[in-house]
């Protein structure tokens, strides 16, 4: 990772997000926090995408769950869900993307914005880690992007949801990084760090069994 053509991508952290059954997300957004405050302090853009549901139901995906007034359930954006959660909120020169599917490239402007930044290295964390966050994260691969996984900055409704997400991550975007947080933060430092690196597909595989024991191995201290 070259931090001068490196961006730090955030992933729906909403409001709506912040207030869901996502495991663990009080600790998420404390490392999101601080690895926010190292990029700033590093010069590293920071670029959040925003999931939207238009509350007339114009353009919803299949099957979008809505109320008894046929408006969508979930990031409406005839209400403060979509907000960015105050705890991480933008700064003046900060990007928002805002998208209306999983994936972050689906039909945005944030490949416009990376372009213009001159960005080939993306640090990933956000919600939800088997939704939006593989989702952007596989695009970003098709598009030569070389991914840098915050995993300990990522969550979903199940512990388990998100190793199996981290794990084919891991498996199949073969030039990924993948860190926890006070590890990559070592690393924009200058300080020793440890990061997971990919030796070839399929490095990790695993079963309902073993699911736990292979996602350790990802972690090292």
């Amino acid at each position: 990772m070259n931090e001068k053509n490196t961006a730090l991508l955030l992933i729906d952290l909403q409001k709506e997000g912040g207030t869901s059954d996502v495991v663990g997300m009080d600790a998420i957004i404390e490392k999101t926090v601080a690895l926010i405050k190292q990029c700033r302090r590093k010069g590293i853009p920071i670029i959040y995408t925003r999931h939207l549901n238009r509350g007339d139901a114009v353009g919803l995906a299949n099957r979008e769950p809505l109320n008894e007034k046929g408006e969508p359930l979930y990031y409406h954006t005839g209400t403060e869900a979509i907000d960015i959660m105050e705890e991480v909120k933008p700064e003046p020169g900060d990007i928002i993307i805002d998208k209306y599917r999983y994936s972050g490239f689906h039909e945005s402007s944030l490949e416009l914005m990376l372009k213009s930044l001159q960005v080939n290295h993306l640090i990933i964390g956000g919600v939800l880690t088997d939704v939006c966050v593989i989702s952007t994260a596989m695009d970003a691969y098709y598009r030569n992007y070389q991914i840098n996984l915050v995993k300990d900055m990522c969550g979903t409704t199940t512990e388990g949801a998100h190793m199996a997400a981290i794990l084919m991550m891991a498996n199949w975007i073969y030039d990924i990084e993948i860190y926890d947080t006070h590890q990559l933060i070592n690393k924009l430092s200058g300080e020793e760090y440890h990061v997971w690196k990919s030796d070839g597909p399929d490095e990790l595989p695993f079963t309902p069994d073993n699911l736990r024991r292979v996602f350790d191995k990802l972690t090292v201290d």
